[in-house]
């Protein structure tokens, strides 16, 4: 008799990574042993601190929120979708759970047995490969790599051509070892002294017989269980699991994870039965994987002509594509994209100015506007930039400007060179109207916020949001001063702007279909960009400054200040945030998969799921845009 309840939950699971790529029959004996859980909103499925279990969770229905808590702050730090997989530290580590997962929404969720799929994907790398990635996002501790400035490690799609995966595993050479005769002490004064995390145990013919690993010695001594002066013998693991030389990092991968270890003892001939020559660690897999940002990054910075700036802002697409096939949460994505785009502008200035037959005349900065200027730019987008420069005696004004307009068409220009589109408006730089003095700036600024009008809150809608990216930062300092000292002086500003914020209807229709375009190139479309997201960048920017809070410009991180300022709207503002990123990663898959900027999504082309996820993002913006017409008393003004 068919188990019917198994079929649909395999019918489910195989549409999604890491199940699509596990054969039907063994996919099946998973879904026989899966437990289906319901969650109702706020339910906790597990807590940081708790004790790893026998399974993982991959969302059915709802979403999942996981949240990082340090000193009684709660955080969040993604929220995992339908299709998602989540709490996968078990199958890595020993380790505690870092984050806590609890219920956004009403929810199912699947518990996947550990055991069962081990054993459905067995000497399957691909499988593996995703799992790595998935543990290193969901359960990696970010803050600490926030705090050290490290950039996160990436990794490579699953083709015969993935070198990172297929190459020679780089290990330890000459692994710390002690004797069988050695106390547990003696052991670890050799691992504080050579500030090591393991050492191997090893016999007189330097076979080895155990490990011992800074969590055995927490485990079995810090408890009590064993004394310092215990034999090693008595706290090692043994016996160890070994490989040979030459081994590739997939096989490493395969190994550790199989086993359930951080640690590979590479041998002479592979066995426990000849001499250690090194050791293999989880953080050498890491490492030999590639941290292509890095990568990418020192490739900018040495680039001395534009076609290798282009070559390395395309290599930064395939990273997207790579990043958004393994589900790496988006506020990771948008960090390194951002950081590679304005290193790439910041090099093409360093190269514009030595195009230049003199210095520069006086102090400047070079702003990166819109989505750029947000952290927000994933794909080639066409330009939003402006230029300004220090103050000068006006008998000098005109020259000075001369010289500003010709780096600029020299930075525009490389930059189009390398994809980024000239902007059909011409706000831009080169554009004299937008390479202006610190104090033309100051007034202009000033115009646009005491005397406000269509045209006004327009641009300021592209130029509030801008970002130093080369140049002298206390000029853009100095300005964003004087915008807020302007902004203490009016309110009608915040109305013209919460009616600009407000006026674009829901995406959805009457009978909650989704209203699309009726214009011809674009009939029948769905216009993501100016029906979704734009709603929720204007009402974050206008809620952000109305708090006159300075230099956050990304739309998620303006939410999440803004929840976190106001705990009585937390919930809608921590929707809004979820929603955007949603948004702007359904954009960028759309751009990636079309070969274009993803704004204009036909519907034809969706799943169901697909589209039921688009539709859970438009609930956020109907609130925040109800909440808007209240809080700017909008209602006789629109």
């Amino acid at each position: 008799m068919k188990n019917s309840i198994a079929e649909r939950v395999g019918d489910f699971l195989e549409k999604y990574p890491p199940f699509d790529l596990i054969k039907p029959k063994k996919l099946l004996s998973i879904a026989e042993n899966v437990s289906i859980i319901y969650l109702e909103k706020g339910d906790t499925l597990f807590k940081a601190g708790d004790s790893s279990q026998d399974h993982f969770y991959m969302v059915r229905d709802g979403a999942i929120s996981l949240i990082h808590t340090a000193n009684n702050t709660q955080e969040l730090v993604s929220i995992s979708d339908v299709g998602d997989i989540f709490g996968v530290r078990p199958l890595i580590t020993k380790e505690n759970y870092k984050l806590t997962a609890s219920a956004h929404e009403e929810s199912i969720v699947y518990a996947i047995p550990i055991q069962d799929f081990q054993e459905a994907a067995e000497n399957n790398s691909k499988v593996y490969k995703y799992l790595i990635t998935a543990f290193a996002t969901n359960a990696y501790d970010s803050y600490s790599a926030e705090e050290n400035k490290e950039i996160f490690v990436d990794y490579l799609p699953n083709n015969s051509q993935d070198l990172a995966t297929f190459q020679t595993a780089n290990y330890t050479k000459n692994p710390i070892t002690c004797s069988v005769a050695s106390t547990l002490q003696e052991a670890a004064l050799k691992m504080s002294k050579n500030k090591i995390g393991c050492i191997i145990v090893v016999d007189n013919e330097k076979k080895p017989l155990g490990i011992i690993t800074n969590s055995d010695i927490k485990n079995k001594i810090a408890t009590g269980l064993y004394t310092i002066t215990t034999s090693v013998s008595n706290v090692m693991s043994s016996p160890v699991i070994t490989s040979k030389k030459g081994l590739t990092v997939a096989d490493g991968q395969l190994q550790m994870i199989k086993n359930n270890i951080g640690h590979l003892c590479i041998t002479k001939d592979g066995t426990v039965n000849t001499r250690l020559v090194g050791v293999l660690t989880h953080h050498d897999v890491l490492v030999s994987l590639g941290n292509i940002p890095s990568v990418i990054l020192k490739e900018i910075k040495r680039a001395n002509r534009t076609k290798k700036l282009r070559s390395a802002r395309l290599k930064t697409n395939t990273l997207l594509k790579n990043y958004l096939e393994q589900n790496i949460p988006l506020s990771h994505i948008i960090k390194i994209i951002s950081q590679i785009n304005d290193a790439v502008t910041k090099r093409v200035v360093e190269l514009s100015l030595q195009k230049m037959n003199s210095k520069p005349p006086v102090k400047f900065a070079w702003m990166a506007l819109g989505s750029q200027g947000r952290g927000e730019q994933l794909l080639f987008t066409d330009q939003d930039n402006a230029l300004v420069f220090e103050d000068v005696p006006e008998a000098k004004y005109e020259k000075t400007k001369e010289y500003f307009l010709e780096l600029a068409n020299h930075i525009t220009k490389a930059l189009n060179k390398i994809g980024f589109e000239y902007c059909d408006a011409d706000m831009m730089g080169s554009n004299p109207e937008w390479c202006l003095s610190l104090t033309e700036w100051k007034q202009q600024f000033r115009n646009w916020i005491l005397q406000p009008n269509e045209k006004a809150i327009l641009l300021s809608s592209i130029f509030f949001d801008y970002n130093c990216v080369y140049g002298e930062r206390s000029l853009v300092d100095e300005l964003s001063d004087a915008i807020f000292d302007a902004l203490e002086n009016t309110s009608a500003f915040f109305k013209f702007m919460g009616s600009n914020a407000v006026k674009s209807p829901s995406p959805l229709s009457f009978f909650r279909q989704f209203v699309v375009e009726d214009h011809d190139e674009q009939k029948d479309l769905f216009n993501i960009k100016n029906r979704a997201m734009m709603p929720l960048i204007d009402a974050g920017r206008l809620l952000i400054l109305s708090k006159h809070v300075k230099h956050l410009n990304n739309t998620g991180d303006r939410f999440e200040k803004l929840a976190a300022m106001e705990p009585e709207n937390k919930e809608l503002f921590e929707s809004c945030s979820y929603a955007f990123k949603a948004l702007l990663k359904f954009k960028t898959k759309q751009g990636l998969l079309h070969g274009n900027s993803g704004k204009y999504i036909s519907l034809e082309s969706l799943t169901k799921e697909e589209k039921l996820k688009l539709k859970r993002c438009f609930k956020p913006i109907h609130d925040v845009q109800e909440t808007l017409k209240i809080r700017f008393d909008l209602k006789n003004f629109i």
